[in-house]
């Protein structure tokens, strides 16, 4: 089993993994990508890229847990959450699904992939900003069988890679769902928690976890989560601010798969 294999980890890598799952935990709440930090940390402490995606996984599904629980329970959330809950079977089947083929597919497609679709978005973001800055449509109907297909994708890109997952759940709320960016990041933590538990039974199963590593970034992305989730997302301002952190992340993640730097 590759999660039992002894990588040379040395201290202060651990204390790179803490500090890092703060950042990414505080990225993901407030927009998405922030596991390109964590997995880029475990593939220069050496870890093979299979094992640093299972390994991510911890932490993935821990700060989902702990941001839904921080976030404050409104009236505006309780029916948020209750807008998501139709959308959770499609995507929790999706990401079984989605792990699954994961174990057998090529890593440089998968990163064109990924590559194209996040080039797409930051294309919208430029140069449809209007759309992004929209407020919530209450008359636009959102049950409906192309974004019960969506959450199936998303679920199933899940399953593969996580990173940027949080980025393709805003895009799909904001363009086709037509929800203001802030009530899109209350469905997208709520949605994470459902398509993170599968995804992660699949890959301890298959013995692509390590585990000292994923508990440390596990800490660090649960603390990182709780600052956004109680203060950050609530900002007057917070719309601007994860349209501008989304657009940082998506040049810095698009130039890194493109292997640019």
């Amino acid at each position: 089993m590759q999660g039992d294999v002894l990588l040379n980890t040395e201290w202060w890598m651990y204390a790179l993994y803490l500090i890092g799952g703060v950042l990414t935990g505080m990225i993901n709440v407030l927009a998405g990508n922030g596991s390109a930090i964590t997995l880029s940390l475990m593939i220069f402490a050496g870890m093979p890229p299979g094992l640093a995606n299972g390994t991510n996984r911890i932490g993935a599904m821990m700060q989902t847990i702990t941001s839904v629980l921080a976030i404050r329970k409104t009236l505006r959330t309780r029916r948020l959450i209750q807008v998501s809950i139709p959308f959770f079977l499609p995507a929790f089947i999706g990401s079984f699904v989605g792990a699954y083929i994961v174990m057998d597919l090529d890593d440089d497609v998968l990163k064109k992939i990924i590559g194209v679709l996040m080039i797409l978005i930051l294309l919208s973001l430029l140069l449809n900003p209007k759309k992004w800055k929209r407020q919530t449509d209450p008359k636009k109907k959102v049950h409906t069988w192309v974004n019960y297909l969506w959450f199936f994708i998303i679920g199933v890109y899940t399953g593969f890679i996580q990173m940027g997952v949080g980025i393709m759940m805003l895009a799909i709320m904001v363009l086709s769902m037509q929800m203001s960016l802030k009530d899109s990041n209350i469905i997208k933590l709520i949605m994470a928690v459902v398509i993170s538990i599968p995804a992660f039974l699949m890959f301890v199963a298959y013995g692509q976890v390590h585990w000292p590593s994923g508990l440390v970034l596990a800490l660090g992305q649960s603390i990182g989560s709780v600052i956004s989730a109680r203060y950050f997302i609530y900002h007057p301002q917070v719309m601007q601010i994860t349209r501008s952190v989304l657009i940082f992340i998506l040049v810095l993640s698009i130039l890194k798969l493109f292997q640019i730097i």
